[in-house]
Order: C-alpha cells, then sequence, then structure tokens
C-alpha cells in the first residue's frame, strides 16, 4: 500500500537530505521513504528555494493588497451612499 506523506513531512524529508548529516540510507530508514523519492523532494526543495526569495513574490503581495484596499474603498463608499439615500427617502415619507 502506498503511503503518503505531508508537506511537513516532504520537507523534513528534503532538510534532512540537504543538510547532509545522515547518509541516504539512514534518512530512508528513519522517514520510511525510498531513497529515489529524498533525492526527487531535495531537489524540488533547491529548485523552489529561489523564488522564496524573489522579489516577484513581493509584487504579487503588493498588488493583492492594492487591489484589497480599493475593494474596500469602493464598499465604504456604496455603505455612504446607501445611509444619505435612506436618510432622503426618510425624510419624505409623511409626516
Amino acid at each position: 500500500m502506498k503511503k503518503s506523506f505531508s508537506p511537513a513531512d516532504k520537507a523534513a524529508v528534503a532538510i534532512a537530505a540537504i543538510k547532509g548529516e545522515l547518509t541516504g540510507s539512514e534518512i530512508s530508514s528513519r522517514f520510511a521513504v525510498h531513497p529515489t523519492q529524498i533525492g526527487h523532494w531535495k531537489n524540488q526543495a533547491l529548485k523552489k528555494l529561489p523564488e522564496i526569495f524573489s522579489d516577484k513574490r513581493r509584487k504579487e503581495n503588493f498588488d493583492d493588497q492594492r487591489i484589497t484596499d480599493e475593494l474596500y474603498k469602493a464598499l465604504g463608499q456604496k455603505n455612504m451612499e446607501l445611509e444619505w439615500l435612506k436618510k432622503k427617502i426618510g425624510g419624505l415619507g409623511p409626516s
């Protein structure tokens, strides 16, 4: 039966492999992972590391924040308009 590993498990295996303090067979025994899989996860981690520290990621977060701010601003504007209309319509009713 095939065992599934959580992202945290995969990260732990990759970190152990990158550190190099244990041999491949020691990592394989400790985490119950095939040595070939250890190599795949290690390579995958090493490939993605530069992306974590790139400015592209920061720019994407900035863009998301800008869009969120604009949406909150529009929502606030609509709420103010609605309250203004309620006051105007309320003044037109029977006295």
